[in-house]
């Protein structure tokens, strides 16, 4: 996994991919620390994008 941490507010974050993406529900954007891969899996599934497409977009969100 690259660099990518979720930090911050976790609702600010969980707020800005529900807008986003309006098909994520509450599951998909569950997070538990330290379990970036799982999370970023959920979203592959729901989203179907790649990895690297879904962390640039959460990097993309948190500036």
């Amino acid at each position: 996994m690259s660099d990518l941490r979720i930090k911050g507010n976790w609702n600010e974050l969980k707020g800005k991919l529900k807008q986003k993406y309006g098909d994520l529900t509450d599951d998909d954007l569950t997070y538990t620390e330290g379990k970036e891969d799982e999370f970023l899996g959920k979203l592959q599934k729901s989203l179907g994008k790649t990895k690297d497409e879904i962390e640039s977009d959460i990097k993309n969100l948190l500036d």
